[in-house]
């Protein structure tokens, strides 16, 4: 399991693509946690959908 997730949110553009903006980073939590998984956003999704992939090889999270 990836360390953290990049959460990005999907928009489709005029040329019918679907390119996806990067708008925060989710953490897994440790095993035996209450929760699954903590985000941290930085953008809200105009859209309200989000999408989590594993990060790039060379991709910091963003935590401020």
């Amino acid at each position: 399991m990836a360390k953290y997730y990049t959460v990005t949110t999907p928009d489709i553009g005029k040329d019918g693509k679907t390119r996806f903006h990067r708008v925060g980073v989710a953490f897994p939590q440790n095993a035996g946690a209450k929760s699954f998984m903590t985000l941290q956003l930085f953008a809200n999704p105009v859209n309200g959908e989000l999408v989590l992939f594993e990060p790039k090889v060379d991709d910091d999270p963003v935590v401020e």
